[in-house]
């Protein structure tokens, strides 16, 4: 199949937009005043309205959620700059492309002209094609855009990422989205306003919560719902109309992408901060994108013993019966223990006094080897090892009042070294205090006569 090759005599901006198009493609900003949002970014003084306001144009990587503006910046910034703009979308394109690309900026370059080339969705290139673009990019003969969803870090490779400005933009705000909602609604040009429409109480209110700061899905809800109210016969757009038009709300939650990590993320610290009401939200935040229920019981289970540990030894327990019960029952109705252990574990007291043991006795047995064992602790199955001393000495602590005796269970070169430490709370309160009669004990107890049982 041939490839089209990208035609720079193309106005980016054509001077009507076809009604056909999306609501959101015809109200795509064209110049920076009337881009909504990213004030971190366009405001007097910050990054892209210095360099614009320079007549420069730096490459960079525009990384943010769905509907914030990436694509439109890109546009805008060629626009402005004067340069010729080219455009890739990495699900459909490739290095033949790019060759086609840098062919092009060669001739563009040699009539006074730059080139700017904007890869859609960048983090879907592998290695190999982002390598491709290396040379270009360090050598001046094209300015490269690219926008992605996904973290830059995980997606894009060092090599290039070092030679371009990372941008992240972020959801518009409420009152952001409403702007562009009016703006849409009034515009006779290229929005809705030869209908006449328009909205009833209540209404922006939905379009801005269906919306979740992406502003294709409020133009698009704005415009299905505008066409409702149009057949009906109705002048006011009404939150049922905004509802009908949205159906369900689709939550931004990649379960391959950096969301995935984020929400779970939300969850898990809610949870360590007992807060389950937060915790909770974030868990219907997963359920309710597709998430599989049981990897949220899977993160519960060790979330019981790394953050809840002994200070309620229950908790691993009732995680254990959450992930048996979604296994057992399945969903819809597995949502329901997944709620029960989450709201447990989250008002449950919190001791990581375990998890530290566990990384501090790692830490030692890494860098320390295989340490010997003390030769009373080894076990004597024959003649000839117990003539070696093995078990020797050996004192069996049920001989002893409170089955507590002096005697060191550690190789010799780490002496009496602690590596758990019960915290004050829960449980642990009563596990500090036994450990601290147990510890002072192994010091101090008199040995009683030894029983010969090892």
């Amino acid at each position: 199949m041939a490839r089209r090759k990208a035609d720079s005599s193309q106005s980016l901006f054509p001077p009507r937009t076809p009604l056909s198009q999306p609501l959101a493609d015809r109200m795509r900003p064209r110049t920076l005043d009337e881009i909504v949002g990213q004030e971190h970014l366009l405001a007097p003084g910050k990054f892209l309205s210095q360099m614009v306001a320079a007549h420069v144009l730096h490459s960079m990587i525009l990384w943010g959620p769905p509907g914030t503006g990436k694509t439109t910046l890109a546009i805008v910034l060629a626009e402005q700059s004067g340069a010729v703009f080219r455009k890739l979308a990495a699900v459909t394109s490739g290095v033949a492309d790019l060759r086609d690309a840098v062919e092009a900026a060669r001739h563009d370059l040699e009539a006074g002209k730059r080139t700017v080339v904007f890869i859609d969705e960048i983090h879907r290139w592998n290695r190999a094609q982002q390598d491709a673009f290396l040379p270009h990019v360090e050598s001046g003969l094209i300015t490269l855009i690219g926008a992605t969803t996904e973290n830059p870090s995980f997606e894009v490779i060092s090599a290039l990422l070092s030679r371009m400005r990372l941008l992240v933009l972020q959801p518009l705000s409420e009152e952001n989205v409403a702007t562009l909602v009016h703006r849409a609604l009034a515009d006779k040009e290229r929005g809705l306003g030869e209908m006449g429409l328009k909205l009833g109480v209540g209404a922006i209110d939905e379009i801005v919560r269906y919306a979740g700061g992406d502003a294709r899905r409020a133009l698009g809800t704005l415009e299905i719902a505008a066409e409702f109210a149009h057949y009906a016969g109705a002048t006011i757009i009404t939150p049922e109309h905004i509802r009908e038009s949205a159906q369900q709300k689709a939550l931004l939650y990649d379960r391959a992408g950096e969301e995935h990590y984020n929400v779970i993320s939300a969850f898990i610290k809610s949870m360590r901060g007992s807060d389950p009401d937060a915790a909770i939200y974030w868990m219907m935040r997963m359920v309710e994108a597709g998430e599989d229920p049981l990897f949220i019981a899977r993160r519960m289970v060790i979330f019981a013993s790394e953050d809840v540990g002994n200070a309620d030894p229950r908790a691993l327990q009732v995680a254990i019966a959450v992930k048996e019960a979604v296994d057992f029952v399945g969903m819809p109705e597995g949502v329901i223990p997944l709620a029960q252990g989450v709201t447990y574990l989250a008002s449950a007291p919190k001791s990581n006094a375990s998890y530290l043991a566990m990384r501090a006795a790692a830490e030692d047995a890494k860098t320390l080897g295989a340490l010997a064992v003390p030769l009373h602790l080894r076990n004597a199955p024959t003649p000839m090892m117990k003539g070696l001393g093995y078990g020797k000495n050996y004192r069996y602590p049920h001989d002893f009042e409170g089955a507590l005796v002096a005697q060191n269970y550690l190789p010799d070169e780490l002496g009496e070294k602690k590596y758990y430490e019960p915290s004050e709370r829960g449980y642990e309160i009563r596990i500090r205090e036994f450990l601290a009669r147990a510890r002072e004990a192994r010091s101090t107890t008199s040995r009683r006569k030894p029983s010969g049982k090892d």
